[in-house]
């Protein structure tokens, strides 16, 4: 299939650096946007833009008909759904296809199967993919509740089956803790994906969170593009992202990696896609598959030199993996990334408010991806992101100490924002010995 015009659904850092993408590859560029977005800067440099709706997402990024529509009216042949918003909605790339457009992702297939956490473990499973103890979906009275979660074992994380990024997930250590978090994670995922849908996941100590990235063809090749250790987090998000994955045997994540790849290929998985692992008491099990591009994807392009959009968009287009990656990728250096959030940097609640001042740092081996620009408002409508930050290096050290440096001469006001918290993580003892785990970020919190 020959693309000529995509229409990129999504906003922010993620839409520039589709637009980015897009245009290096000599495609012309849809932009949509929401009345709340009206002005950021990536607009002015889009071929066409629509205005899609009100600031709400149900309204505007959510609008299926209304990016049904512009789809339409635009005569674009293909359709980028970034991260978030309908990236893994099966739903919507169906209609994407019906209509004649490319959907730059996985196949409506995959989005079904891999987007109901409990269905996808029982898929991979199957496969051989190494699991941890989780339940199935909590049904029933209260009683048959507890005694599914009593089956995992407390103490057990309560998750949403229908969603991701960490929304609607509850540590739960003993029974009588269960009842009301089971309440508040249904209507956390009710309000955020529309489905209330729970499971239980032992709970492990001290975890470390690594995903690997992988890319595949609709010809039945499959190749994963190393990993990145996504340990770093507040409150069950990620914030620091990094590759390779400190103080863990090479031989052993290179064999995972292998081993992932072929169960994908046995399942004839297509186009992009990042599975996530929980390594802990010295094992890797699967936590979840995200079936779209990654906020974290440029941790591992700068580590292997490599441009993941624009080998998602041509693997959408039906080209084969073997001319998207005529050699394979290995990695050269180190890479780590930081998400800079318009928040408060102790209790990370979102901190709204027009950008007075926004000058994203520059240096050698560091790259910044944003949506923003100095008198941009950044709205409560949607996620605070307000840039990524990466950093690379002939090793950690080196990468640490760029990124470091970059995030102190970050300028911005008008809105709080958590390098604070990030510079204190890139500081600590642990981080810099490469001791991490999902909990160090509480800790060095603890600590300040």
């Amino acid at each position: 299939m020959t693309l000529n015009k995509i229409l990129i659904a999504n906003r922010g850092a993620i839409a520039a650096r589709v637009l980015r993408a897009a245009q290096a590859m000599g495609l012309r560029t849809v932009c949509v946007y929401s009345e709340a977005d009206r002005g950021l800067p990536y607009l002015d440099q889009a071929d066409e833009t629509y205005c899609i709706g009100e600031g709400a997402p149900a309204a505007s990024y959510l609008n299926q008909a209304a990016l049904m529509k512009a789809l339409r009216e635009s005569a674009a042949d293909a359709v980028h759904p970034g991260y978030g918003f309908l990236s893994e909605n099966a739903e919507f790339a169906q209609a994407v296809q019906d209509a004649g457009a490319c959907f730059i992702g996985p196949s409506p297939r995959w989005l079904a199967a891999m987007g109901h956490k409990t269905r996808a473990r029982a898929l991979m499973a199957a496969h051989g993919m190494p699991m941890g103890a989780a339940s199935p979906v909590l049904t029933g009275t209260p009683a048959e509740q507890l005694r599914a979660v009593e089956a995992v074992g407390f103490p057990v994380l309560i998750k949403p089956a229908g969603g991701g990024g960490g929304i609607g997930m509850i540590p739960v250590t003993d029974a009588a803790a269960l009842p009301t978090a089971l309440e508040r994670a249904a209507s956390l995922s009710a309000r955020s994906f529309g489905k209330a849908e729970l499971y239980a996941e032992k709970l492990v100590s001290r975890p470390r969170h690594i995903e690997f990235q992988i890319l595949a063809d609709r010809h039945g090749a499959v190749q994963h593009v190393f990993e990145r250790d996504c340990s770093i987090q507040r409150r069950h998000q990620k914030v620091i992202e990094e590759s390779p994955a400190p103080g863990i045997a090479r031989d052993a994540i290179d064999a995972l990696g292998l081993r992932i790849a072929a169960i994908l290929a046995e399942l004839g998985y297509d186009v992009i896609g990042t599975v996530e692992m929980l390594h802990g008491d010295g094992a890797f099990n699967f936590l979840e598959m995200n079936t779209r591009l990654q906020v974290e994807h440029a941790v591992t392009e700068m580590a292997c030199g490599i441009d993941l959009v624009r080998a998602q968009i041509r693997l959408a287009a039906g080209d084969r993996l073997q001319d998207v990656l005529p050699r394979a990728p290995a990695p050269r250096g180190h890479a780590i990334e930081a998400r800079v959030y318009a928040e408060d940097p102790v209790r990370f609640f979102p901190s709204p408010g027009t950008l007075t001042r926004f000058e994203p740092p520059h240096g050698e081996g560091v790259r910044v991806e944003t949506g923003y620009a100095a008198g941009n408002a950044v709205t409560p409508f949607y996620d605070p992101l307000l840039a990524k930050v990466i950093a690379h290096g002939a090793d950690r050290g080196e990468a640490i100490g760029r990124l470091h440096a970059a995030l102190s001469g970050f300028e911005i006001a008008g809105v709080k924002n958590n390098i604070p918290f990030i510079l204190a993580v890139l500081d600590s003892p642990a981080f810099l010995a490469g001791d991490v785990h999902t909990g160090l970020g509480a800790e060095v919190l603890a600590r300040k």
